[in-house]
């Protein structure tokens, strides 16, 4: 019913498009665009009240031609889930029919010259027609771009989202065409946001794809390094060491970062004096260097995992494996600095919590020596509130009796402070 009802809109639009076309008036662009608009305009209209399931039975039903049209009335944020819905012939119309890639993508080809990476953003599939790259850079694509892509190159591109929840050892293989993947986790250092970012690279035909949902300081850096110094990469392999040996660099200046901040957080805790809320602040400080030095840890033990496969695989030319020997000594020095570091935070949080205890031992001190100051008071005061303390000042006005045993109580506490001072010190000379 739901695509009949498609069906017949698309014949009213393309029927009243001939009639327009084939009739000589005024204004006859205007009149033909007022029209397109009508129909359009009610497709979306139905496409809205409808869910992705729907939508996706009523576009299986339709002729190559109207499916382009209709699709082109489908709100883009739905399309990703219509994808999932439709059949494969369907899916493949689309994708070799619209070559335009989403807006919110970012993808960049990079191809060798004169030993240089020349840069060029892709928009469309025929864009890289014109090139051949040794890296193609996917930024925050969908499903549908990544297919496109992927559908020109003859692979499929994984969401490197979806590879999070797999296990460690299945991260990396050679798939069944011979391309190597690889799902590695790329530090992103932001000041109280400091987090982990999944990358899946494929290596397939000396081209290195890298799939990632938000850009990275790392690959920054190496586009920059690799347009400016020629003879920096020479192929998809080269790049894919050059950018987990810039992974292992970014790591070491966040550690840096860490002990700059760790040494601040050394100064204030060796005061003399630290009240509760300079305690509570510093110990956010930590908590926060403390995630970060780990996830420092994790990413240099993830990038240690990648580079040890590909050696292991025999996937290296001797350049290459000199080059991959030398990224993993310097995650090995990187793992002492974590360690120590480690320590370090350790220490400063146990002396942060010991000066947060001897705060609440100064408060309890001070209610101990109220307390051993009151202890005869209060016994005294029980005797002066006996009827025989009545008795015995019944002959005497009792302002003046009541008056005396108020000086009393005085005196007896200070008696008792003068001989709490006393011992205090006399154990301190101890």
């Amino acid at each position: 019913m739901l695509l009949k009802t498609v069906q017949e809109l698309l014949a009213k639009h393309r029927l009243v498009e001939e009639m327009v076309n084939k009739q000589a008036m005024p204004r006859h662009d205007l009149v033909e665009t007022m029209v397109q608009k009508q129909h359009l305009a009610e497709l979306q209209v139905l496409f809205a009240r409808l869910d992705s399931s729907e939508i996706a039975q009523i576009i299986d039903g339709l002729s190559p031609e109207d499916l382009l049209l209709v699709w082109g009335q489908i709100n883009d944020e739905r399309r990703d889930e219509i994808l999932d819905e439709v059949s494969d012939a369907t899916r493949d119309t689309l994708a070799s029919r619209s070559s335009y890639l989403g807006s919110v993508c970012v993808v960049n080809a990079f191809e060798l010259a004169q030993g240089r990476l020349s840069q060029t953003t892709v928009e469309s599939v025929e864009d890289l027609n014109e090139i051949k790259p040794i890296w193609v850079d996917l930024v925050g694509t969908t499903k549908a771009d990544r297919r496109k892509i992927g559908h020109y190159f003859g692979l499929e591109l994984p969401d490197p989202e979806d590879l999070t929840d797999i296990e460690s050892s299945a991260r990396f293989y050679v798939g069944e065409k011979g391309e190597i993947h690889l799902h590695s986790d790329f530090l992103l250092d932001r000041e109280g946001d400091s987090r982990n970012v999944p990358v899946a690279f494929i290596l397939f035909h000396d081209i290195l794809f890298s799939v990632r949902g938000e850009e990275l300081p790392v690959f920054r850096l190496q586009r920059l390094r690799a347009r400016i110094q020629a003879g920096y990469v020479s192929d998809g392999m080269g790049m894919l060491l050059d950018l987990y040996a810039a992974d292992a660099e970014y790591s070491a200046d966040s550690l840096e970062e860490i002990y700059s901040a760790l040494g601040e957080v050394g100064k204030q805790v060796l005061k003399k004096a630290m009240t509760d809320e300079d305690a509570a602040k510093i110990l956010a400080g930590i908590a926060e260097e403390e995630d970060l030095n780990g996830r420092i840890r994790r990413n240099v033990l993830d990038t240690r995992r990648a580079v040890t496969f590909l050696i292991r695989r025999k996937l290296l030319s001797p350049d290459q494996l000199e080059d991959s020997q030398q990224i993993l000594r310097d995650i090995e020095s990187l793992d002492g600095h974590t360690a120590f570091l480690f320590d370090k935070i350790n220490f400063l949080m146990d002396a942060t919590v010991g000066f947060i205890n001897i705060n609440q031992n100064r408060v309890i001190y001070r209610l101990t020596i109220l307390s051993v100051i009151f202890m005869p008071l209060n016994i005294i005061a029980g005797i002066g509130g006996m009827s025989e303390f009545s008795m015995m000042t019944n002959k005497i006005p009792w302002p003046v009796s009541y008056g005396v045993f108020t000086v009393g109580l005085l005196i007896v506490a200070w008696i008792t402070f003068v001989l709490l001072r006393f011992f205090e010190k006399r154990g301190m000379q101890r």
